[in-house]
Parts: C-alpha cells; sequence; structure tokens
C-alpha cells in the first residue's frame, strides 16, 4: 500500500514524536523501527521504498552513544554513513524526497558565533565524522531532494535524556555537578518534529530548496543553565545545581565547547525558526513531568531573557 511518510528510527525520541505530529494532522505514515529496518542493510532498504513508495522519507535512525563511536567507530560509520547512502540511493530511485537528521557535532565547537548552515564543518571526534559522511552522501546522490537537518541538545518524554535526568535527580533531592563551559541550544525534540513535517510538505510542494537546514531553539545556555531553569520550573532552588568544568568530568568523546547555530537557512524554505529554549521547555515540561511519573503542575512563568 502506497503511503505518502516513511520514518525509520521509528522508536527513538524523535521518530516517536515525528509519528505524533503526522498523525495529529491525520497524515498517512508508516514507522520503522530499527527491528523492522535495518538502515545499514541495502536490500532491505530498496525493498522498504518499493513496497511503501512515500513521497517523504524522514531517516531518525542514527547510532547516538557518541562515546561508543570512539570505540567503535566502523560500527557507528555503517549505521550514520553507510545508512543514509542506502536510503538516499533508493529515495533517487523510487522518487522521494529524504529528510537526514544530522548534529552540531560536524563543527568543531571552537566558534565564538553561531554555526551557519554553509559553516566549513570539522568534526573532532567519531560520531561528528560519521554523521558529516552521512550529510555528504545524502546531499551526493540527492542533489535536487536531500534535504539535512541538523539539531542538537534533544530532550523530550520520549526517551532517556538530560532534562527528564534532571527532573529524577531533583525528585531524589540530588544536588547534581553539571558542566557550566559547553554552550549550546536545548531542543525539544516535538518542536523538531514540526519543522520536519513542515519541511517535507515544502519538499514535495517544490518550495523549499534541497541542502542543509538547522533545527534548534533559539537562544542558547549552558548545560548548567539548562538544568537550573528545569530546577525552577519544578519550583526548586536553582543553585543546587553546581556549575563544574568539562575538564572535572573527562569523558572518552571530545564535546563540542560551542554549540550553537544558526537558522537563516529556513528563510529560504519560507519556515520559521524553533521558539527560544525557555519557552519550549516550559510547554514541554507537562510531558516531562508524565513521562517521569509526576503530575504536572503549573510552571513558572518562563523569563524571555538570554543566556544562561
Amino acid at each position: 500500500m502506497s503511503v505518502g511518510w516513511l520514518v525509520t528510527g521509528a522508536g527513538g525520541m524523535l521518530g516517536r514524536d515525528v509519528l505524533a505530529r503526522l498523525a495529529a494532522e491525520e497524515r498517512v505514515a508508516t514507522g520503522l523501527d530499527r527491528r523492522c529496518l535495518d538502515i545499514t542493510d541495502r536490500t532491505a532498504v530498496r525493498a522498504a521504498l518499493r513496497e511503501h513508495r512515500p513521497a517523504v522519507v524522514v531517516n531518525c535512525a542514527a547510532w547516538t552513544a557518541v562515546d561508543e563511536a570512539e570505540r567503535h567507530e566502523a560500527e557507528a560509520a555503517r549505521v550514520n554513513a553507510d545508512g543514509p547512502r542506502h536510503l538516499a540511493e533508493a529515495c533517487a530511485a523510487y522518487g522521494a524526497a529524504l529528510l537526514q537528521v544530522s548534529t552540531d557535532y560536524v563543527f568543531a565547537g571552537d566558534a565564538s558565533t553561531p554555526y551557519a548552515e554553509d559553516a566549513a564543518p570539522a568534526p573532532r571526534g567519531a560520531y561528528g565524522r560519521t554523521k558529516l559522511a552521512g550529510e555528504l552522501a545524502v546531499r551526493a546522490a540527492l542533489p535536487d531532494a536531500g534535504f539535512v537537518i541538523r539539531t542538537a541538545w534533544l530532550y523530550g518524554a520520549g526517551g532517556g535524556n538530560f532534562a527528564r535526568t534532571m527532573i529524577s535527580l531533583e525528585a531524589a533531592g540530588r544536588t547534581p555537578d553539571v558542566v557550566d563551559d559547553q554552550r549550546g541550544q536545548p531542543t525539544w525534540a516535538a518542536d523538531v518534529a514540526d519543522r520536519l513535517v513542515r519541511l517535507g510538505d515544502a519538499a514535495v510542494a517544490g518550495a523549499a530548496p534541497a541542502g542543509i537546514y538547522h533545527a534548534t531553539s533559539a537562544g542558547e545556555t549552558t548545560w548548567c543553565g539548562f538544568a537550573r531553569e528545569i530546577f525552577r520550573l519544578l519550583g526548586a532552588d536553582p543553585e543546587r545545581v553546581r556549575p563544574i568544568t568539562s575538564a572535572a568530568f573527562p569523558r572518552p568523546a571530545p564535546r563540542p565547547a560551542y554549540s550553537v547555530l544558526g537558522h537563516e537557512g529556513w528563510r529560504a524554505a519560507r519556515g520559521v525558526a524553533i521558539r527560544p529554549w525557555r519557552e519550549a521547555l516550559a510547554a514541554a515540561f507537562p510531558a516531562l513531568l508524565r513521562a517521569e511519573g509526576r503530575d504536572p503542575a503549573p510552571a513558572p512563568a518562563a523569563t524571555g531573557r538570554r543566556g544562561s
């Protein structure tokens, strides 16, 4: 049976939110998790496109274990590079547009102003290298129908993430130590899902040029600033979150010190960038609380200020 949309990686947080957004609009869509479709299997990918004949494919499947990618780069590349290549080639064969979800890790993270869509990538770790390879494969195979959507610092109700961890730690009475020298844009997965659907519609209508788009919330903060805003919305003392440096929390994979992305690309697609991160977090909070088994309560009003 022909469908309008095909979502890979449908069992993950973003994939679930994309399917929920499509369902809310009563779209015809199929979601395939990794049990149903292994995107590293070229033959299986071709068969899925041949069976479903979607107009738009949204690839949310990815190896996202950043530290594990340092130890298993070849395995990560099969998912993050080979998988998108197989999807792009199948989309080219069957006339579908492909929305490839990517990451801020394709950049070095040493900038001081937001990275534009056309800024030169310079990944410092295996995860970023494999995701960049996926971007390049999609754009090479689908120059007129390949869309790369970079996002960062995702959180949501449909999976484990930083926001839910902080809610859990606050409930346990913890005073967490959180990195305060990495800057980025906390981004609600539901907001990204909305932009993916809007971009897919524009792609089918010929109203959006193929290329790179950045889907992150407006504004910026640090991980510590993000955590303190979560505590504030919980009615807890934000000062319980203690700032630390990245050096105090070493990890196998290098983390970008600056992950702020610019959003000029949406103008070409006649779209708008995502709302400020504090506004989005306040909107997301009831769903986050329910996911943690807590009753949502009216949250304090989100402030309009920028920064930490």
